[in-house]
Formats: structure tokens, sequence, C-alpha cells
């Protein structure tokens, strides 16, 4: 008999907005939206409390419609010490008339189950006093790290490229992954010359497409990038046809090819593995799964000899990433690309020197800052 105390009592969700930017970032053929998150903290009738996070890059306003009318109820009395049950529970909602008749989009329930299922499995750990990463596995308590930079702006020229790698070279970073496919292979060539005669032979190279190219300019563009080295290209195909293109440019490189990001469920990403379309699975445990598939992917990523270098939050996957032989790296960006992450915890684990070294302290290990949530962020719903 489940112990009443124990059982979700108080419900908060709010908003995180991400400044707007003067001067917009560009991948290869869209202009990067801004990364705003979903935050929903629970507790329990004895105290127990936990937050999980989800990341929209599309208007917010559909993702907390359902706190408005209803879906708190559906959450609220559960019990957080069965994550699986509860991610089972909202995630299936998409399948219903209810969420039909109540408005609620298939892209919300994905998100807030997501960040519900991170937010009890936080709790699990703190309760137990237990951090995530040793109640997931504990394979090691510290991780490679990698920046994200080298974007497109308008008016960004040579120079300000090779000012912004040096500035990351010198706070440490020994990872880079750098956007192409905005422009022909022959000006991206000489960009990444840039980035490879800044960063050395000896650092790491990661190379992102978005999804910009066809069949034919991939082979293309991986035959003339392989000269610089690069630890993986990222997306390299256009979304239509990405599995079976991915797989068949494969064939054509031996450079690995990442992917994973832009699936909405652990179904899309477990079809990626099953056709032999990438060697790195990057999928984001705060767009759709949360831990609970977080984990099932990473034990199918170490069955099947693929790396898991989850996208985007990487203190928030940090705990999965450690926890298994499969983990490979997370993801960072500077200050200046994400305020937001930047400025979210107030004690966020420890980064030197291209890796991230995890605390100790139960769940997640992390705490929000007061500071940023009145600066980002806004109560959408609280029950008490």
């Amino acid at each position: 008999m489940t112990n009443s105390s124990n059982l979700i009592d108080s419900l908060e969700v709010y908003v995180l907005n991400n400044p707007d930017e003067v001067k917009p970032h560009w991948v290869s053929h869209f202009i990067v939206p801004t990364a705003n998150e979903l935050l929903i903290k629970i507790k329990t009738k004895d105290g127990h409390s936990g937050f999980g996070l989800a990341t929209s890059y599309t208007d917010i306003a559909p993702i907390i419609k359902p706190f408005s009318n209803g879906l708190q109820d559906l959450i609220i009395g559960e019990d957080p010490f069965c994550p699986e049950k509860i991610y089972e529970k909202i995630f299936k909602l998409t399948d219903t008339r209810l969420s039909s008749e109540k408005g609620w989009s298939r892209e919300a329930l994905i998100r807030i189950s997501a960040a519900l299922d991170i937010a009890c499995w936080d709790l699990i750990g703190k309760a137990s006093n237990i951090p995530l990463y040793k109640l997931f596995g504990g394979y090691r308590n510290k991780i490679p790290v990698y920046v994200t930079c080298a974007y497109y702006r308008d008016g960004k020229d040579e120079k300000e490229l090779r000012d912004e790698i040096k500035k990351l070279v010198n706070v440490g970073h020994q990872s880079f992954k750098v956007k192409v496919g905005g422009l022909s292979i022959k000006e991206d060539a000489k960009r990444l010359e840039i980035i490879r005669d800044e960063i050395g032979n000896q650092k790491g190279l990661m190379i992102d497409v978005n999804r910009a190219w066809d069949l034919k300019t991939a082979i293309e563009g991986v035959k003339e990038f392989e000269k610089f080295k690069p630890t993986w290209i990222e997306e390299p195909v256009r979304w239509e046809d990405d599995r079976r293109t991915l797989k068949l440019l494969s064939k054509q490189t031996k450079i690995p090819l990442s992917g994973g990001e832009s699936e909405v469920t652990i179904y899309g990403c477990r079809s990626m593995i099953e056709e032999d379309a990438i060697q790195i699975l990057q999928f984001d445990c705060t767009m759709f799964g949360g831990f609970t598939n977080g984990k099932k992917l990473s034990a199918l990523c170490e069955l099947n000899h693929i790396d898991v270098a989850p996208h985007h939050d990487c203190y928030i996957h940090a705990p999965l990433v450690a926890s298994t032989p499969a983990g490979r790296i997370v993801e960072s960006f500077d200050d200046e690309r994400d305020p937001l992450q930047a400025q979210l915890f107030e004690n966020p684990h420890k980064m030197s020197e291209g890796w991230i070294h995890l605390n100790e302290k139960p769940g997640l290990g992390l705490e929000i800052s007061d500071t940023a949530l009145k600066k980002f962020g806004k109560l959408v719903y609280k029950n008490k």
C-alpha cells in the first residue's frame, strides 16, 4: 500500500525565458530559435522534492496550456517513486480523446512528461541520499564536455571567428563543435582551416551540418572535411529520409556520424540504431523521454556499440552520461550563446579543462538559483 505522505502534494510550474538576441545566431539554413525551458518542481507531503526541465524551441504558450485546464489534477497525488508509471500516464495522453478535447498538444505532453520524469528521478535521488549518476550505474564521476561554437552571424568575418575560437581555447575548452552547411563546401572548409589552426591538432573537432545536405553534397562534404580529422559529423543530411541516407553516407566515409536530437520519441532513436545509420546517438532527455527513456536508450546504445552524447543541457545530462560505459561526452555553450544555462544553477558541477566533475550531492546535485529564477522565470501554476 502506498504511503500517502510519499505522494506528490505540491506542484509548481515555471517558464524560463532566454533573452532575445540582438544579433541572431544562424546554423546551416535557419536562425537558431531561442531555447526556453519548462521548469517543474514537485514535493511530497513528507518534504521530499525534485525538479525537472524541458527545453522548447517553439512558442512556449501551448506547452504550458495543459496546466490551465486540468493536467495538474493527473499529477498531484501520484507516487514520484514510480517514475515509469507517471511517465507513461502523461505520455500516453498523446493518443487520447481527452487531450484533443482539452487542446493539449502532442508536443506539450512530450515536453511535460520529460520534465516531470526528471523531477521524479531528482526526488528519488534526494530521498535516497544518492547522486543520480550512482543511482543510474556510477560508471565514473567525471565526463568530457565540448563547447558548441562558430555559428554564422550577419557580418561575421574571419577575424571575428578566429577571436571567438581563441577565447574558447583560452578558457580551457578541449573539444569544439562547429557549424557548417550555410556556405559552400569550399567556404566552410576555409572556416574549418581557421578553427583547426586555432585549436591545434590535439583537440577535438566536431562538425554540425544541421540537416542541410542532400546525399550527393554530403558525400562531397565528408570527403573534403576528412583532412580536418573530425571526431564526428552531426546531422549531415536532410530530414525527410535521414535514416536511410545516413546509412548510405556511412559507407562513403570513415568519419563517425551522429544524430538523434531532432527525434521526438525513443522509437525514432531506436530506428536510427537499427538502421546502422549512426555511431553516436544524441537524444535529449529534456525534449522527450526524461531519464526513464534516456536510461533505456543508453542501455540500447551500449548493446549496439553506439556512443551516447546527448544534445544540450550538459548539467542535466551529466549524471546519465557518467552512469554508463556508453556515455561519451556532453554539450555546453558559452555564456553569450545561452545565458539562461550559464546562470540557472546555484552550484553547477565543476567544469574544467574539458571535463565536468560531478559533485556528490544527492539527486541531480543541482539547485536552481533564486536570482536566475527571478531574472528569467515566470510562475505559471502553483497548487498551494
